[in-house]
């Protein structure tokens, strides 16, 4: 079984564009269920207005990841009116999506993290702060860390904490990837310029 990181960027481009993002990631996750792909959301940014990203990050996982990335690899093109600028007159919006593969990753392995426990805050009574069910999570080669408080059983915050603490070190190895790739995906211009692998027309709704 294949896996494969998928990140889709409005590449600095304006709010029709993060709208974008969010319209063909939904576009992508109902094609991936149709080839028998599982689509996992690693991390969404949002943009300033409701119902658009900046970017998107998910894993793949499945048999035909080839033939589907393939498709979906490259520039996009949107063409729709602006559901924000009534008469602005430009129609088309483009963004970019990465693919990369999961073994250009750094390999997880549980024993690079170091876990302790602490002391939950937020609501649940005394009990939740005298008890140290909290779990914070440190994944040392990187840095990263995450905290999860979620419950009022150790063992079950230690298992989120390690299941989060992998998903964002997937998505911050995948940021590291796009920064080696910034002259093209960074730049709004640059993804204009690409022809697209795919077009679209649909509101942008």
């Amino acid at each position: 079984m294949k896996k494969m990181l998928i990140q889709i960027t409005s590449g600095k481009g304006p709010a029709e564009c993060c709208r974008v993002v969010a319209c063909v990631q939904k576009l992508m996750m109902k094609h991936a269920e149709q080839q028998g792909i599982q689509i996992e959301i690693l991390e969404n940014k949002p943009g300033e207005l409701n119902g658009t990203l900046l970017s998107a990050t998910m894993m793949a996982t499945g048999n035909k990841l080839d033939a589907f990335v393939k498709e979906w690899t490259g520039t996009i093109q949107w063409i729709a009116q602006s559901p924000y600028r009534r008469y602005h007159k430009r129609k088309n919006w483009f963004v970019g999506v990465a693919t990369f593969d999961v073994k250009q990753l750094m390999e997880w392995n549980p024993k690079d993290v170091k876990l302790e426990t602490c002391r939950s805050s937020g609501p649940g009574g005394q009990n939740v702060n005298k008890v140290e069910t909290a779990v914070r999570g440190k994944h040392i080669p990187s840095g990263l860390q995450v905290i999860a408080m979620d419950t009022r059983s150790q063992m079950e915050n230690r298992k989120l904490c390690m299941a989060r603490l992998e998903a964002k070190l997937m998505v911050w190895q995948t940021e590291q990837l796009i920064e080696q790739q910034k002259g093209y995906w960074q730049e709004h211009n640059a993804l204009e310029r690409g022809n697209p692998v795919k077009t679209v027309k649909a509101p942008l709704i």
